[in-house]
């Protein structure tokens, strides 16, 4: 097992195209790491420098604290499953698992063990006489990786494995490959376009845009503190609504005039801006479909608008409501919070009334696209309070 560490690593083409910019990135032994963003934005360039693929341009690349820049893919220790699982049509399921093994001129009884027990952990011991045209997709994805388990690497690396499959095998597969990290207990590097297989799989997300790092951090705190809002609109489902508003200071607080109503804000989310020193002028307002409340009366601090979509989606609604100007603001509503009349869907046309969350409104600089409060993690607030305490004391 390793740690991997990625210092200023570029990838430069011809000598005029960067796909990676200054890629900076510790990576845990024992980490599950997910690389995600659109198509173009590096991550599978970044994964094949890390197993050789790819000339790294500048930077130093370090696995187990070993630099193998100019060391070859078979003399670096990783396993790497593709995304077309790259077997031999013409070698059974058995031979494919066992054929890197042969190389390395392993005894054949280590070889067969290692390939059952692999076999048996993938739950594909009924198929190792099969060649991979007689498996389904799935199947050959579980040979794909058992061909990367038996070698037993210290880094797995994982290029959208999970892409060709369709929607119901492909959380069967997540699943799968959530169990198998709990087994194998190695690093993992996993690409993938797909948020939810980010959210799902990773102890933290790298989000890349442009060849550059845009956030790193858990699932939940790149839900919950979205750097910019690039990463606040690609990370949710349905994704943030995002307004032009103006932040006003008002004496030792703050609120927010969007769409000719003014929202409050929690005392939590005033603290932050002042900590932060924001005076105040025109934000980016985000608010997440989730994080809309009905309101029964229309009022200061609630907009009004009409229903043009409302979608289906079994235990929730997704609506689309447009308010003043024509602006589209969506909603996300669980059936069970809605009346009986209205669980199959909310008629168009229809009036509604509605407001923000006030703990739960993101505010960005529309110039830089930052964060105007962004996220401290419980060890720098804890050491801001220590150093103010400090000051204090002095």
């Amino acid at each position: 097992m390793a740690t991997v560490s990625l210092k200023g690593i570029k990838k430069i083409y011809d000598n005029k195209v960067t796909a990676v910019h200054d890629f900076n990135l510790e990576i845990s032994d024992k980490e599950f790491i997910v690389l995600v963003g659109p198509s173009g934005c590096g991550k599978s360039t970044t994964l094949r420098m890390v197993a050789g693929l790819e000339d790294i341009s500048e930077g130093d690349l370090l696995i187990g604290g070993r630099k193998v820049n100019d060391v070859s893919p078979k003399d670096r220790d990783i396993a790497m499953v593709f995304q077309n699982y790259a077997l031999y049509p013409h070698m059974t399921v058995y031979e494919n698992m066992a054929f890197a093994l042969k190389l390395r001129k392993l005894p054949k009884e280590e070889i067969d063990r290692k390939v059952r027990e692999a076999a048996q952990i993938l739950d594909i011991s009924q198929y190792l006489e099969r060649k991979p045209k007689a498996l389904s997709g799935g199947q050959r994805q579980r040979v794909a990786i058992g061909r990367a388990i038996v070698r037993d690497p210290q880094v797995f690396l994982m290029d959208e494995p999970l892409s060709n499959l369709d929607a119901k095998l492909r959380n069967q597969m997540r699943a799968e490959i959530i169990k198998l990290r709990q087994r194998i207990n190695t690093t993992f590097i996993y690409v993938t376009h797909d948020q939810t297989e980010a959210m799902t799989l990773g102890d933290r997300i790298v989000i890349m845009k442009d060849g550059y790092i845009q956030q790193i951090g858990t699932p939940q705190q790149v839900f919950d503190h979205p750097a910019n809002l690039f990463v606040a609109g690609f990370i949710g489902t349905p994704q943030m609504n995002f307004f032009d508003a103006q932040l006003e200071r008002q004496g030792d607080g703050y609120a927010i005039r969007c769409l000719g109503a003014t929202m409050t804000l929690s005392a939590e989310t005033e603290a932050r801006l002042k900590a932060n020193n924001v005076a105040g002028g025109n934000v980016t307002l985000g608010i997440r479909p989730e994080h809309i409340l009905f309101s029964a009366e229309p009022g200061p601090h609630t907009l009004t608008g009409t229903v043009d979509v409302s979608e289906m989606m079994g235990s929730e609604l997704h609506l689309h409501v447009t308010v003043q100007d024509g602006v589209d603001v969506v909603l996300r509503v669980s059936t069970t919070e809605l009346p009986k009349e209205q669980k199959a869907g909310i008629p168009y046309g229809t009036k509604v009334h509605f407001t923000f969350r006030d703990d739960l409104i993101h505010l960005f600089d529309p110039e830089t696209a930052n964060n105007l409060i962004p996220f401290k993690s419980e060890a720098a607030r804890t050491k801001e309070q220590n150093e103010a305490q400090v000051k204090v004391t002095v």
